[in-house]
């Protein structure tokens, strides 16, 4: 791949994430400061990602592999992406301002899958090649957060205004980026061809079915930290809480340099239980941390995110990509995120609405605080729950030992969370 490809590549990807990190992460925020809006309905619209992710894939499937050319599927999509999300902004009651923010991560979220297609289909060597591009996706997620925090937007629409304005940036990007037409498949679209019966028989394997079973439960207390952490991180007096929150991105990038050490020590079973330990030991420092002399508390459950989600995650997606024949690999992959970030996070984001709503406290008529504390500890309980269960009934004879740095490339996190 010539360098020219690599940078148009490179600012594609800085793009997608910029527009990502920079509403998502203090939407609670602004929900409950600027809209006061109640938890439940602060964890639905969080939890609307989660209805993009389980559409994504058939979206997917169909426009990039039998009609549409994917450069011009993307302009579209973030162009109405643009329009939503700026309408978005300007609502003040929950059920417009819901329908379109469930609108808009209908067309956002299988933008994911569609920038990381059409990447793919530049390269000759895909596994040395799309780490280095995709790797600056998490700086543009890193970028919106220090941008935001920095300018003080946080309670305000201005960040998902932001994003609005890159995301129309990005559309007309699009129509500059290679030429990547369908693939022209034959035959009917439907949820075998997306996920073939090869695949989802991999479940019947005992590993695989409880590796995915404890993917999607770990999923569920997963989403009180998404939605629910930079409210968590206002309310305590934290200052610049999204720029602080981009330490979690800083750490992911340097532990996914990690993995291959680690992989080949532990192996996959316990680097996955390294990664749900993780969880449980954030929300514990959440719990009980603060500003003054426990703030090195809230510090280390930020940075532990690297751990939280490549040790999950990222080792998840190479132990899948090793069960499974090469031809399955990617609709492997697919079914295991619809199973995580579709079904578990929505799961999630109700769970979690509904228990911050529990423990919402009445200051004043003109404010509302939480008892975090309890909120922490259950998803701490939850997380650990989910532990046991894993270390009780994972077994799995194959050690990771031979993976190499090229594994960790070829199978980067879908998103810097």
């Amino acid at each position: 791949m010539t360098m020219p490809m690599k940078l148009r590549l490179s600012t594609m990807m800085f793009l997608e994430y910029f527009i990502w990190g920079a509403w998502y992460v203090t939407l609670g925020t602004f929900l409950a400061q600027a809209l006061r809006f109640s938890g439940q309905q602060i964890g639905l619209a969080a939890g609307a990602t989660a209805v993009g992710a389980m559409v994504a894939p058939f979206l997917v499937g169909l426009v990039a592999d039998k009609i549409f050319a994917t450069q011009n599927v993307l302009f579209a999509l973030h162009l109405a992406g643009a329009l939503l999300l700026f309408a978005a902004s300007r609502q003040a009651t929950f059920y417009p301002f819901y329908a379109l923010v469930l609108l808009y991560c209908l067309c956002f979220m299988p933008t994911l899958a569609l920038t990381n297609s059409l990447a793919f289909r530049q390269m000759r060597e895909p596994k040395l090649e799309f780490g280095p591009i995709r790797v600056l996706g998490t700086a543009g997620w890193i970028v919106a957060g220090l941008l935001v925090g920095s300018l003080g937007w946080e309670s305000t629409a201005r960040p998902m205004q932001l994003a609005s304005a890159a995301s129309l940036l990005m559309a007309l990007y699009c129509l500059t980026l290679p030429a990547t037409p369908p693939l022209a498949r034959e035959g009917r679209l439907g949820f075998s061809t997306i996920f073939p019966r090869e695949a989802v028989a991999l479940l019947r394997n005992r590993p695989m079915a409880v590796f995915a079973i404890a993917s999607f439960l770990i999923c569920i207390p997963l989403q009180f930290y998404y939605a629910f952490t930079n409210l968590f991180l206002n309310e305590a007096g934290v200052s610049n809480a999204a720029g602080k929150m981009t330490g979690g991105q800083m750490s992911e990038l340097a532990c996914m340099l990690l993995i291959p050490w680690f992989f080949r020590r532990l192996g996959v079973k316990y680097m996955l239980v390294a990664g749900m330990s993780a969880w449980t030991l954030r929300y514990v420092l959440f719990a009980f941390g603060g500003v003054g002399s426990r703030m090195w508390m809230l510090w280390l459950g930020i940075l532990l995110h690297g751990i939280c989600y490549d040790f999950f995650f990222v080792v998840g997606q190479i132990y899948i990509d090793r069960k499974s024949s090469f031809a399955l690999r990617a609709a492997a992959q697919g079914l295991i995120t619809l199973i995580t970030y579709g079904l578990g996070m929505f799961v999630g984001s109700w769970l979690s609405g509904a228990i911050v709503q529990h423990y919402t406290i009445s200051v004043s008529d003109s404010a509302l605080s939480h008892n975090w504390q309890a909120i922490w500890l259950f998803s701490a309980f939850s997380s650990a729950l989910v532990l046991v269960l894993f270390l009780l009934t994972f077994r799995d004879q194959e050690r990771t030992s031979d993976v190499t740095q090229d594994d960790t490339e070829a199978f980067p996190a879908e998103a810097p969370l």
